[in-house]
C-alpha cells in the first residue's frame, strides 16, 4: 500500500512543529518532513515524534539571506555553508532523520559554483555518514525559483556522479519535474538507481495532487513496479481546510 509523508512546511505550518507531528499522525501520515526546524528545539520535535510514532524523512539547511535559497553552490560562502549543513546534520541526527536537503542557493553558472557545489556536497556526505544519514540535492524549476544553481536533472545526475559518495541522493518532486517541462515517468526511470525521496503536489497550483492536471496513479504504479517502499511527501499548499483536502489520500492508496 502507497503510504504519505505530511510535509510541515506546507502543511500545519501555522502551527508548533509538535503539534504539526500529532496532527500528521492523526489524518493517517506515515512519516513527516520539515524545511526548516531549528526554531523548535531538537528534544521537542524528537519527543513529538516518538509519541507519534512517526519518522522524520527529511530536513533542509538554512537558505540563508533573503532569497538565497541556500548556500552550497554560491562561491566565497564555504564557511557559511558548511555550517548550515553541520547544523542540519546535527538536527537531523538528534530527531532520526533519514536525510538532509542541501539547498544549492542562487549561484551563478560558472565554474566556481560548480566545484564549491561538490566539495560542498562531499563534505556534507562526510559529516552525514556518521549518522548513517543521506544527503539528497534537488532540481528547481525557474519559473517558481529564479536564479536556483540546480534546475536540471542531467545536472543532478552529473553532480551525483561527480560526487561520488554512497549516500548522495536525488530528491524527485513531481511538480519540479512537470515545471520544467519533462515526462515525469520518463524522469522517474532514469533516476531512480540514486532516488532518495519523492515528493508530489499538482500542477501548476501546487496543491493537492488531485486538483491539478498530473494524473497521479500512473506515477505511484510506476513507484510500486520499481519496488519503492517509503512514505511519498505531500508537499503542497492546501487549497482550503488542510483535512478536508486529505480526500486524496483513499483515492491513491
Amino acid at each position: 500500500m502507497v503510504t504519505f509523508s505530511a510535509n510541515l512546511g506546507f502543511l500545519w505550518d501555522g502551527l508548533p512543529l509538535p503539534i504539526g507531528i500529532q496532527m500528521a499522525s492523526k489524518n493517517g501520515f506515515s512519516a513527516v518532513e520539515c524545511h526548516w526546524p531549528y526554531e523548535t528545539p531538537a528534544n521537542e520535535t524528537k519527543r513529538a515524534l516518538d509519541k507519534a510514532d512517526l519518522t522524520m524523512l527529511s530536513l533542509n539547511t538554512r537558505r540563508g539571506d533573503d532569497g538565497e535559497m541556500g548556500l552550497a553552490a554560491i562561491p566565497g560562502r564555504t564557511v557559511e555553508a558548511r555550517l548550515a549543513i553541520d547544523e542540519a546534520i546535527r538536527y537531523g541526527a538528534q530527531v532520526g532523520a533519514q536525510a538532509v536537503h542541501v539547498m544549492a542557493g542562487n549561484a551563478p553558472p560558472v565554474p566556481a559554483s560548480f566545484l564549491n557545489y561538490l566539495a560542498n556536497l562531499r563534505y556534507a556526505c562526510r559529516q552525514a555518514a556518521t549518522f548513517d544519514m543521506s544527503i539528497l540535492i534537488e532540481p528547481l524549476n525557474l519559473i517558481d525559483n529564479p536564479g536556483y544553481y540546480l534546475h536540471s536533472f542531467n545536472d543532478a545526475l552529473g553532480v551525483i556522479e561527480a560526487v561520488d559518495c554512497e549516500n548522495m541522493k536525488l530528491l524527485f518532486d513531481v511538480y519540479h519535474v512537470e515545471m520544467i517541462g519533462r515526462d515525469p515517468l520518463t524522469v522517474l526511470d532514469e533516476v531512480f538507481p540514486v532516488l532518495g525521496h519523492v515528493q508530489f503536489a499538482s500542477v501548476p497550483g501546487r496543491n493537492e495532487p488531485h486538483l491539478g492536471s498530473v494524473d497521479y496513479q500512473p506515477i505511484f504504479d510506476r513507484l510500486d513496479e520499481l519496488g519503492w517502499t517509503q512514505p511519498l511527501g505531500a508537499e503542497y499548499r492546501p487549497a482550503g481546510d488542510i483535512i478536508d483536502g486529505l480526500v486524496w489520500m483513499q483515492q491513491y492508496r
